[in-house]
Formats: C-alpha cells, structure tokens, sequence
C-alpha cells in the first residue's frame, strides 16, 4: 500500500438525504463473523437482504468473512474469504481476526466510505484496526449475546471481562446498531455505549420465501414422523444449549398425542436426542430453500423457549408463514410480540413458567379456528415488515449519523493538535473580515 490508498484527511464520507431519486452512493464495507453464506444462523437473511438492497440502490459493497463457502460475489458484491479457525466454546462458529497484508490491501484499494462489522466476535477488531489506519467511520452492528452465553458453556467469572471488552469495541465504535429495544436497554444498563450512539436496526422478513402457501401434506407426514393428522409443534433454528430447549422435553411429557420436530442442527443436537429417544420426536438436520419455506408453514404452533435471544428471525419467518408462536417473553422476543399483542398475532410466556407455556400451546391445539385466525393476524402483521425498507433507514439515516459523530470525533481530537502546531510554529491567527 502507498499513501495514496489512504483518503485526504479533509475528505469526508458522503452524507446521503432521505429519498428514492437519491443519485449519491457509497463504497460500504462489510466485516460478517461468522459467514452468512455458509453458517446458518438468525443474521443470515439478514445480511444476505442487507447486501442484496445496498447493490440495489446503487452502492458498491465488499464483503469480508470467513473463507468457509464464501462466493466470488453476491448480487454484484465483491466477497473476500479470510482464513479462519474454530471457536474454543463452539467448534463449530469459524472465527477470523481478517487482518492479513491480502485484506487490508483489499479494502484499502476499495478505498470505504464507512465500515460496517458485526460484533462481538474476533473479526471486528480487525476492522476496527483497518477503519482507524483507513481513517474511514465504522459502525458495529451487535447479533449475539455472548455474556449470557457464557455461563452455559464456560466459567461465569468471564462475563465480567466480556462486558469489558464489549465496552472498549463499541466506544471505538462510531455508531452501534442493536436488533432489538430490549438488546440496546441492555447494552445501556452496561453502560457499554451512550444512548445516543445506539440505533435499532428494523426487523425485517422475507414474506415471499415464509408463506402460507407453502403449507404441505407431504412435509407434515414427515416433521410428524407419518402421523400428520397429531398436533405437530416445531422448532426451526441452531440447536445450541443456550436456546434452553431442554424446556421442551417438560412441554412434550404435558402433551400426549403431540408430535414436536427440530427442524436445524448444532452442537446440542446429540445431547437432544438422547433427550427425545422414544418419544414422537423428529429431527430433521438442516433444511435449506423451499424444503425450509415448507417446513415453517406445514407446523401447527411453532415453540420458542429461549431467553437469549437478539431478535429471533425464526420466529418472524414463522409468523410470516402463517404459524403462531408461543415464545418465552425475554431479549428480542418483545420486539416481535409486544404484551398488547400477546394473544393477538402470537402468544409470550413468562420465561420458565410450564403452566403459562402448555396453558397457551393446549388453547391454540384445541382451538383450530382460533388457531387458523391467529396464524392468519400473525401474517398481516410480518407483511409490515421488509427488508427493503430496513435496509434503506440503516443507508440513508443511520450510516449519515455514524459519519457526524466520526466528524466531530475527528474536530475533538485534531483541534488541541491544530492548535499546538499553530504555537509551535508561531503561525497567525487567521482573521476574517478584514
């Protein structure tokens, strides 16, 4: 690299205004850890919609993730692989720090405008070392929250230095984007950032991929292990020890009759099993595609018990397909299905609570018309919802406020140095007017 792969200090980032005409674009980099194209995880829509709508408003994006499956390109975005290694609590989560001479080449060349990384994860401190020798704002955007993960898989003494490390990489941090309210009140009780640096991220769905319409006779016989005519529950995500879904082995001992499927794969699976031998228990490993969008949709209620998590795009996707769900009322889950709701277009429990969690699966099960009504309000309500538009607010808004305050970030810092320059050397002051 040369100087001249660095831009002018004096030389910002473009300010977009809020608006369908607008001609301005960006060159926006992107640090994802782990991959959205290979690992299978809440963000990867996400990111897979996010990527496809800032190319179709006419910026130019480089991806930067693990090398695992990564493509040349997507939608016309540049994909870069960064050799990568297991995590040590979740061997299957490949992590890269993405700080080798070949990437910092490559994305000084790109020349950014703003670099955007998840967190927290081992890849965003390498952008955050590139946007400071780039001098280039960064944003970071939070998906996976790791001190309550902890004691599930380590010692409890390491949320304490986790939320430490947390704090140092989103004070350095131009801007955070949480996925949920509950997310950001937590990341503020933390004190982790100020509040006016923190910006939620909409949810969004793709309501043509989870669709009612998928609903399958064939894909039920199956999920319900050829009893399709039972009560089937599903479950669709990442089996991980931290989705608490030992809670439904206590859910399924209180409903005799009912099938209940796994629709995913994870560390956990095998201990799951174990768990559901002998009992009407289908595990199906990952689903991908169509088979996915049938899976949501040939379900009777979808159960969400964890307490951890960001958002739950499973349970978007579900209700998007026309399923109801009956989800613990923890993280991300309020975003989703506020109280006012509950009962409306989905049901929440009190995290925990057996009687409150089968009370409301028996309701719905023997109840099919109010069953069918509620998956039917749960649809209205995803359609609210696109990508598109979440896309658009993080471009036009929330990347313009991330800019302003590396503005004034660079004011507070260059000032007391302008200032020191000009007394060393005796400069004028300059005067106007005059």
């Amino acid at each position: 690299m040369t100087t001249e792969d660095f831009k002018p200090d004096e030389e910002a980032p473009p300010l977009l205004e809020e608006g369908e005409g607008n001609s301005k674009t960006r060159r926006i980099a992107l640090f994802i850890e782990p991959s959205p194209f290979a690992y299978v995880s809440g963000y990867k829509n996400r990111f897979q919609n996010f990527i496809k709508y800032l190319r179709e408003m006419g910026d130019e994006v480089i991806v930067v993730t693990t090398k695992e499956g990564v493509p040349q390109e997507f939608h016309g975005a540049k994909c870069i692989g960064s050799r990568s290694f297991p995590c040590p609590l979740y061997s299957n989560v490949p992590l890269s720090l993405a700080l080798s001479p070949r990437i910092i080449s490559e994305v000084a060349n790109f020349r950014p405008d703003i670099i955007h990384a998840c967190s927290p994860g081992v890849m965003v401190f390498g952008a955050l070392a590139i946007a400071k020798m780039l001098c280039v704002p960064i944003v970071m955007s939070y998906h996976t929250h790791v001190p309550i993960y902890i004691p599930r898989y380590t010692f409890s003494w390491l949320v304490k230095p986790m939320w430490s490390i947390i704090r140092f990489l989103h004070r350095a941090a131009d801007l955070t984007l949480v996925p949920s309210t509950a997310i950001g009140k937590d990341l503020e009780a933390e004190h982790v950032t100020t509040a006016n640096r923190i910006r939620l991220w909409n949810k969004g769905v793709d309501s043509d991929c989870f669709h009612p319409r998928f609903r399958s006779h064939e894909m039920r016989v199956r999920l319900s292990g050829g009893e399709p005519e039972k009560p089937l529950l599903i479950h669709i995500g990442r089996l991980g020890a931290e989705k608490n879904l030992d809670f439904l082995k206590k859910v399924m001992d209180r409903l005799p009759g009912a099938r209940i499927s796994f629709i995913g794969d994870g560390p956990y699976r095998g201990e799951l099993e174990k768990m559901f031998k002998g009992m009407p228990a289908v595990f199906t490993g990952m689903l991908q595609g169509e088979e996915l969008s049938h899976a949501y949709a040939s379900g009777d209620v979808f159960v969400m018990p964890s307490e951890s998590e960001t958002l739950g795009q499973v349970v978007l996707e579900s209700m998007s397909s026309g399923i109801p769900v009956v989800a613990a009322r923890a993280g991300g889950i309020t975003d989703i299905i506020p109280d006012e709701q509950s009962g409306k277009i989905s049901f929440v429990f009190t995290p925990g609570d057996l009687e409150d969690c089968i009370g409301k699966i028996e309701y719905l099960l023997s109840n099919k018309e109010f069953m069918e009504a509620m998956g039917k309000a749960a649809r209205q309500e995803m359609e609210k919802y696109d990508w598109r538009g979440a896309t658009k607010k993080i471009r036009n808004e929330q990347y313009n406020d991330a800019i302003r305050f590396w503005q004034k970030k660079r004011a507070q810092l260059l000032g007391p140095i302008q200032w020191l320059v000009k007394r060393w050397f005796r400069l004028p002051e300059l005067t106007y007017g005059r």
